[in-house]
């Protein structure tokens, strides 16, 4: 009895914890600098192109993160963090805050310049995509090449600023000038009103149209997609935070009543290692499509004959289901949030129309049944929407009846287009349950096991996907310009660094 005191004394405190956590970490840095995958990763400097474009990259960042401190002239900053704290995101408008700032880059709790982040430069990215397709000069544009696709994004930086300006009114208008005008400061809020709403307006688009000239810098003379790498920073930067509230909240930092136990947090870590690896598998999962080139005959010699594959994606939507369903599902929870309110703050909360509302306004939060449900439908509808806009069998079987290829056992032309669409139909039914798991899995760990959703937000849902494919892009990059340089890659296996060895490959089904 006496040592289970003394074990449970020793457990409790926190420098126990201090110090088995530092003992991990250096055992772990030591581990991974006698690897062969730090001197790969040494090889990165070794490379002067690449080691300029791998700075170029960081230094651009850095630009980034610093701009993403400069708050928004005439807001109080307190209040703003205040309430941001009071809504946290179990709210309605706390769920749109965060998630607008999760997918934007920018962050709306702290009104910065920044604060529309590439949103509006991606929302007009994705409207020119969709008029691609059911727009006839802009289909004929983009089949241009690369003269067409320098128009259209001539045309996206253009509707860019509009956009721009119609968010930040929206914001500034519906977030910062509600509640009695609490957020702006008393002499913008009493004198200079118009002045202010000028000011904001100007400086969040100005914040937006420099990110978006920051990630095109990055495209052409750094390492990576640009607006990519924005949006991965400003996931990544709340890590420590989510770690931070974790050890807060836990029974590590001494509190004895804490409702997350060392338990708790080594299945956190597991499922984060589960979910990250099953992320990639799915990212880069494909279905092979055998494909036969036809022989030709020219004079004595046989040209062609040899076999390919064509792959589709599993996950042909990527994260465009989940950005689409989560942005549409935050719009109930707002309402009967709002409806909710508004009749309980009129007096007549009694009867079954008002408890149904509450229920409603519950069910439809982050963590309720119906919400849950709704999302998974929204989900699929909107993966087998964007694989239907953006996948064209069609074209793709008189591509390949052009090149002299075909599908063995297939006739050229609609036979073979109607397996592209039947196997497409089939992998994004898979691709699109893993796509709800992903989507749940950060909702059902903040109900099971009563974790902030800053914490289980990392356990999926778009930050991890957005996360673990721009990570997956980079590796790639940096293993071709290594491997076109005689180098070793990350994804090598061969002995001494060599370039022979396995590499990530699309899993095939």
């Amino acid at each position: 009895m006496m040592s289970t005191h003394l074990l449970a004394a020793i457990y409790e405190r926190p420098g126990f914890w201090y110090t088995i956590g530092l003992i991990v970490a250096v055992v772990a840095i030591w581990a991974f600098t006698t690897t062969e995958l730090f001197k790969r990763f040494i090889n990165i400097f070794k490379v002067p192109e690449l080691r300029n474009k791998v700075l170029f990259t960081l230094f651009m960042l850095a630009i980034y993160r610093i701009g993403y401190s400069v708050p928004l002239p005439g807001v109080d900053q307190n209040a703003m963090a205040k309430i941001a704290e009071q809504q946290g995101d179990t709210s309605a408008a706390g769920r749109l805050a965060a998630y607008m700032s999760l997918f934007s880059g920018g962050n709306l709790s702290q009104s910065t310049v920044f604060a529309l982040g590439v949103m509006p430069y991606i929302s007009a990215s994705i409207i020119f995509q969709l008029l691609a397709t059911v727009v006839p000069s802009l289909e004929k544009l983009q089949k241009e090449g690369q003269t067409g696709q320098k128009k259209i994004q001539e045309w996206t930086r253009y509707s860019t600023v509009p956009l721009c300006m119609l968010q930040a009114l929206f914001i500034i208008k519906g977030y910062l000038l509600n509640s009695q005008n609490v957020l702006v400061q008393r002499v913008f809020a009493t004198q200079h009103l118009a002045m202010f709403i000028f000011m904001g307006v100007v400086a969040m688009t100005a914040g937006s149209i420099f990110l978006m000239w920051l990630g095109e810098q990055i495209d052409e003379y750094g390492l990576g997609n640009g607006i990519s790498l924005i949006i991965l920073a400003g996931i990544v930067a709340r890590m420590p935070a989510a770690v931070g509230m974790l050890f807060q909240q836990s029974k590590l930092a001494g509190d004895s009543a804490a409702a997350i136990t060392p338990g708790k947090i080594l299945v956190l870590c597991f499922f984060f290692v589960v979910i990250v690896a099953g992320s990639i598998l799915i990212t880069q999962a494909q279905r092979r499509i055998p494909i036969q080139q036809a022989k030709h005959t020219r004079g004595r010699r046989v040209y062609g004959g040899s076999r390919q594959y064509l792959p589709l994606r599993v996950n042909h939507g990527g994260v465009m289901p989940i950005i689409f369903a989560n942005s549409l599902m935050i719009f109930p929870g707002v309402f009967f949030g709002w409806l909710a309110n508004a009749v309980n703050q009129g007096g007549n909360n009694t009867g079954w129309f008002p408890g149904f509302l509450n229920w409603l306004n519950m069910e439809f939060g982050r963590t309720g049944f119906i919400y849950i449900i709704s999302e998974s439908i929204m989900i699929y509808f909107f993966a087998y929407f964007w694989t239907t806009v953006q996948f064209q069998p069609k074209e793709m079987a008189n591509q390949l009846r052009d090149y002299g290829s075909f599908v063995p056992g297939l006739r050229p032309g609609k036979r073979t287009s109607d397996y592209l669409e039947k196997v497409m139909m089939r992998i994004t039914y898979v691709g699109a349950a893993f796509l709800c798991v992903i989507a749940v899995v950060p909702s059902v760990v903040t109900a099971l096991m009563n974790i902030p959703p800053l914490v289980s937000q990392f356990l999926g849902g778009t930050g991890l996907l957005i996360v673990v494919s721009v990570a997956l892009d980079m590796v790639q990059r940096i293993e071709a310009n290594l491997l076109m340089r005689n180098y070793g890659g990350f994804l090598s296996s061969g002995p001494g660094g060599s370039s022979k060895g396995k590499r990530i490959k699309g899993r095939q089904y």
